[in-house]
């Protein structure tokens, strides 16, 4: 009953972790590329209407909402699987322990992805140019382009790290039950009787 409700715990928190993530991470692409917002995601999140450059007066919670509206939901398969996969442990803590621990390594690994995407925006795509359908009268191209390979790359990284995070939840059921085969546990009454 208590994984069960472990369980629940986690496929209510992935998608709050995935929410969070996509604000930071967003964040930190509206400093490389506000361009990248004001003339493409705040329109194709509904934030404005189609027409000129998007401007608000505090852009940084319009690129909030973008950030957690286009990964919150990528919480919800990843907490399913890796909640799954926690079954496997011993107990309760332990697979809460363990799960929350191959979440936080998922979205490490999708930031390092991501990052590697920008990284080849920058150096690559930038300067080789895309086939994507770029708006009009963008200032900065370059950036524009980095900052959309970044989040092309992180929805791959959400992928990666969700296989590393099941990876990382196996290795530890192991580890965990060699601990318990080597070290086998005292039985307290029975010292107590012989003591």
């Amino acid at each position: 009953m208590k994984k069960l409700l472990i369980f629940i715990l986690i496929i209510i928190i992935a998608p709050l972790l995935g929410g969070l993530y996509g604000i930071i991470h967003d964040q930190l692409t509206y400093s490389i590329s506000p361009e990248y917002y004001t003339k493409f995601k705040f329109y194709q999140f509904g934030l404005m209407d189609m027409g000129n450059e998007a401007i608000f007066p505090q852009p940084r919670i319009q690129v909030s909402v973008v950030g957690f509206m286009a990964t919150w939901w990528m919480g919800v398969p990843i907490g399913l699987i890796l909640g799954l996969v926690g079954f496997i442990h011993k107990d309760g803590s332990q697979m809460l322990r363990v799960t929350f621990r191959a979440m936080l390594i998922t979205i490490a690994v999708t930031l390092l992805t991501g990052l590697l995407g920008l990284a080849y925006g920058i150096f690559h795509l930038a300067k080789t140019g895309v086939h994507w359908k770029l708006p009009e009268n963008l200032v900065d191209v370059s950036s524009f382009i980095a900052v959309g390979s970044m989040h092309n790359f992180s929805y791959l990284g959400g992928l990666f790290g969700l296989v590393a995070g099941v990876i990382y939840s196996i290795v530890m059921k192991n580890i965990y039950k060699k601990k318990s085969i080597t070290s086998p546990r005292i039985d307290k009454k029975s010292t107590k009787a012989n003591g």
